[in-house]
């Protein structure tokens, strides 16, 4: 296990892909070898962002996204297919970036977390761990995210402590135990395939 905390300070701003707003860019991974590392060299991202009116999702084809609003709410995605109810904090939603997608904020701007990966290259799934409590982890990246001030966690027998805002990098070659001990947190998961 390789465990490395990420503070606010190490992370990257960046444009949408759209140019419609800025992204904070807390962690990814890109294809070994890559010239440079952008948008067709990425493997998976996780990132967080404003939303602070409405507009159009950049276009990302071949990229699975997860999206969770973390402060604020009233968020939906609207597509010519369907609805995404982001109304609620906490609740995941699941798109692929070819989807046309037009937000709309019920309630004021909104702070959301996005986990996207290369279709094909990775599975993804994001969830918000709200209470005590244990949880297996597969073999895979897991970032541990503190949304919503310091919470405290421990895998297997070690004990950690996040800063609000601050992300927890966990890279693991066998299976192991999550537990959230104080606080909220939000859990991406990757595992790459192949």
């Amino acid at each position: 296990m390789k465990a490395t905390l990420l503070k606010p300070d190490d992370y990257t701003r960046s444009p949408w892909k759209n140019g419609g707003g800025i992204f904070t860019d807390i962690a990814d991974a890109h294809r070994d070898g890559a010239q440079q590392k952008n948008w067709d060299s990425l493997l998976w991202r996780f990132a967080s962002t404003p939303i602070v009116a409405p507009g159009p999702f950049s276009y990302m084809p071949g990229i699975d996204r997860l999206q969770m609003v973390v402060d604020g709410r009233g968020l939906v995605l609207k597509s010519p297919a369907r609805e995404f109810d982001e109304r609620e904090p906490f609740t995941t939603v699941r798109f692929t970036g070819e989807l046309e997608i037009v937000t709309e904020l019920e309630a004021g701007p909104v702070e959301v977390v996005n986990l996207m990966a290369r279709r094909g290259a990775a599975e993804i799934d994001l969830l918000a761990l709200r209470e005590p409590g244990e949880r297996p982890l597969a073999v895979g990246t897991h970032l541990v995210y503190a949304a919503r001030g310091e919470c405290r966690i421990r895998l297997d027998d070690e004990n950690f402590t996040i800063p609000g805002q601050g992300t927890l990098k966990v890279e693991l070659t066998e299976p192991a135990t999550l537990a959230l001990v104080s606080g909220l947190a939000v859990l991406g998961s990757i595992r790459l395939l192949g």
